[in-house]
């Protein structure tokens, strides 16, 4: 369910994040900001910011203007602390944030007070000093929505599409770079989490009030964190315990009956001993059909989740933590008058129900030498244990469909960071091992005259066992001027596909102050699980055909960024305009386009091709005070060839535009936001409608497919703010539009022309919601 929060010192923090972050790597950048007095009434011009550094260094000073405005550029030496002073008013320090450029609101307090900083700053989505593309959802942004959990958590971004993968189970997706979440590295607190038989739904297995910050990181990242990630990384960072509020409770709910329930409780012992509680419950009992098919529009569900975690930091550079959790979900979708507990349940009415059992453990721990901050060793141990059962309505003739899995991991790194002579040369070197344990069941019923239990248990029955111990390098170059550099390079032993190299390269070079030029190349690795990356073909009426030969999925990504900052009317604002290509030597294919009765999966045929072409340009300004702009474009190329022809990837659009408006009164009392989301075609793999194979016909090329049609989605939500509650209001999908039919041959759910998987648009219409959240710092 989860993986641990980073509890290291920051040196070797900032070592495990995917890209480094140390203060030589923020050559060019620079801090912006502004300072008030105490209540942000009136500017201070003449205030003094400058760096906090060791005796007898020194490093760059400035002081406000006569807005109260100031900008101060990093030292060539590490510091991530600032001291504010001005006559009269009682100097105090500010922590920076090392993930973004920051942009600081800072108020201080008149010198006969107790002195005081309060920063409300609202830095850059785009780091100006990470190596790679790297961008940050912060905390804030995840309150300019509901938010209840990961899928909703990126509505307000335009990185990542979140889409439902079928009209019955209620499952998310995301996709990166136009390729499925699989093939992008989900992360929690740099740890790899929610792999495998999780993928169908876990982003739903993580609440958002959980959440700090989300960081999305482009092309290939760093080989410490493993050999998977072939379009990039997604890395949550879960609240601290010594850091989060003692008391945050969150409630929504929404007019479709769906309530949840939010709690994070930190408890600081100590000055060494810290505790969070994260709590989570989510529920939907009300039978909802808007459309009038027949369907519920949404599965019935509840789930209760918690997790807890325990943080110790000895103060001479000791640092451990240990975490556990546990999830249980229950889903339950399909006709309305579908009943599981009625006899022969399955087939009087079309249904589905899933349960599913997850449980994880962390341990980590590291050790940074005194007066050493850059020489640091880590090990970071975590397990998990996720079991699942779930049944499908199939074919009245066989019964319904079973598909149940298990799946075991454990995941260990060590970890050693030093410096060659100087900070300019950083090295980062490792050990690691993973263990996965597979057990897959799917059978629909169906016995053959030929059949034995050997060939029923070959059909049905998926067991696989991964052994992969590796080793892993990471040199970093940085001239503390204008250029980063950061060259990796992993081996890995897999007991079932033998030796694995992976090769990764991303470089950042500052062509002036305001503008930098990122790029990376690498290679990328993933054992597919067939089923479950295919999961919302399990609501169909396909039947899966499944190769024996699976191989791994391998592929190269190459790409880069151009990132300018600049001032619109006196205000920052940053424009960015990334591409990115990859290229699979192999990969799992998911044919619905061949055969309309089937999904076939195989390995990509001698001298096929499959890629994927991703190209967004995005501006992102404050053209007023608390008034905040995002707009963005998108252009996708995604193809592979399916039985010989080369053909688009269903349910992906090529074109995609992204509007968000937010604003901010004074003191954050209001806050208003709308979202404007519009959607290109894309090709769809129909069954036919009649089920006598009259759909697309495979040889006809692209002038044979359907397209689903353009669409726009608007949302928008408002908020208020007291002392310690904040109370919204929202909607979604403002208009009201709905795909139509978003069930094919719902009135015949057991006939061959079912398929409840080919989804492209909302399903439920318009959801209004409201909810309020309640903190103690």
């Amino acid at each position: 369910m989860l993986a641990i929060s980073g509890l290291f010192p920051r040196s070797l923090l900032i070592s495990f994040c995917s890209l480094p972050l140390l203060a030589h790597a923020q050559s060019g950048a620079a801090v912006r900001g502004e300072v008030h007095e105490a209540g942000g009434a009136a500017p201070l011009p003449g205030a003094v910011v400058r760096w906090l550094l060791p005796a007898g260094a020194s490093g760059p000073t400035t002081s406000t203007d006569g807005a109260g405005t100031f900008v101060l550029p990093f030292p060539a030496q590490v510091s991530h602390r600032l001291i504010i002073s001005a006559v009269g008013y009682t100097a105090d320090t500010v922590t920076v944030p090392t993930s973004t450029t920051p942009y600081l609101r800072v108020s201080l307090r008149g010198g006969a007070a107790l002195g005081e900083v309060t920063v409300t700053g609202r830095p850059p989505a785009y780091s100006a000093k990470a190596v790679g593309n790297l961008q940050t959802i912060s905390s804030r942004d995840l309150t300019k929505s509901a938010c209840c959990n990961l899928a909703e958590s990126f509505e307000t971004n335009a990185a990542v599409e979140v889409s439902t993968a079928d009209a019955v189970s209620g499952a998310k997706q995301i996709q990166l770079l136009g390729l499925d979440g699989a093939y992008s590295l989900l992360t929690i607190d740099n740890q790899p989490a929610l792999r495998g038989l999780a993928a169908p739904y876990r982003l739903g297995y993580l609440a958002g009030p959980w959440i700090g910050s989300i960081d999305i990181i482009k092309g290939t990242g760093s080989v410490v964190n493993g050999y998977e990630g072939i379009s990039g990384q997604v890395n949550v960072q879960l609240k601290e315990p010594d850091k989060t509020d003692q008391l945050l409770l969150n409630a929504y709910v929404n007019d479709l009956g769906k309530f949840d329930l939010n709690a994070v409780s930190s408890q600081r012992f100590n000055k060494k001993w810290s505790n969070v509680l994260l709590l989570h419950n989510d529920h939907l009992g009300n039978r909802v059909d808007r459309n009038g098919d027949g369907f519920l529009d949404l599965p019935l569900a509840t789930q209760f989740n918690g997790y807890d975690k325990v943080k110790y930091l000895s103060g001479n550079g000791l640092v451990a933590e240990l975490g556990v959790g546990a999830l249980r979900e229950t889903r339950q979708g399909g006709q309305l008058d579908f009943r599981p507990d009625a006899t022969d349940a399955y087939r009087q009415h079309y249904g589905t129900t899933q349960t599913t059992n997850r449980y994880t453990a962390q341990a980590r721990t590291s050790y940074t030498w005194p007066g050493r901050p850059f020489q640091s060793l880590g090990l970071l141990v975590n397990s998990t244990s996720h079991d699942f059962n779930s049944t499908y309505s199939f074919k009245q003739d066989t019964g319904p469909r079973q598909y149940d899995g298990h799946q075991n991991t454990g995941q260990a790194t060590l970890l050693f960071q030093s410096v060659i002579q100087n900070t300019t040369h950083v090295y980062r070197a490792g050990l690691s091992f993973l263990y996965d344990d597979y057990r897959e069941h799917l059978g629909t019923g169906r016995i053959y005259s030929t059949d034995t239990p050997v060939t029923i248990d070959a059909r049905e029955n998926r067991r696989r066992t991964e052994r992969v111990p590796g080793a892993f390098a990471e040199y970093t170059y940085n001239n503390s001027r204008n250029l980063t550099a950061v060259l990796g390079l992993r081996t890995d032993y897999h007991n079932l596909f033998g030796w694995q190299v992976t090769p990764r390269f991303n470089l950042k070079y500052d062509l002036r102050p305001t503008t930098a030029l990122r790029l990376s190349a690498g290679r990328g690795l993933r054992v597919p699980n067939p089923i479950a990356d295919n999961a919302a073909m399990l609501a169909s009426a396909r039947e899966f055909y499944i190769a024996s030969n699976l191989l791994p999925e391998t592929a190269w990504n190459f790409g880069g960024s151009l990132t300018q900052y600049f001032q619109l009317l006196g205000r920052q604002a940053t424009f960015v305009v990334d591409y990115y290509d990859t290229s699979f030597q192999n990969q799992l294919v998911a044919d619905m386009y061949t055969s309309p009765q089937y999904i076939i999966l195989d390995n990509l045929t001698p001298g096929a091709r499959s890629f994927a072409r991703s190209l967004q340009a995005e501006v992102q300004a404050e053209p007023a005070k608390g008034l905040q702009v995002k707009a963005a474009y998108k252009w996708l190329d995604v193809q592979s060839t399916y039985a010989g022809q080369l053909l688009p990837k269903p349910l992906t659009p090529q074109h995609r535009a992204f509007l968000n408006l937010g604003y901010a009164s004074a003191f954050d009392k209001w806050r208003g936001d709308l979202t404007v989301q519009w959607f290109g075609e894309r090709p769809l793999a129909h069954l036919p409608a009649d089920g006598s194979n009259v759909g697309h016909a495979h040889g006809t090329g692209t002038s044979g497919l359907q397209f689903a049609p353009r669409y726009a989605l608007l949302n928008a939500q408002v908020t208020r703010a007291f002392k310690r509650l904040e109370v919204y209001l929202g909607v979604e999908n403002l208009t009201n539009y709905r795909q139509p039919d978003p069930i094919q041959n719902a009135a015949s759910p057991f006939s061959a022309g079912f398929d409840a998987a080919m989804v492209w648009g909302p399903v439920y219409g318009r959801l209004t919601y409201a909810g309020l959240r309640y903190h103690i710092d």
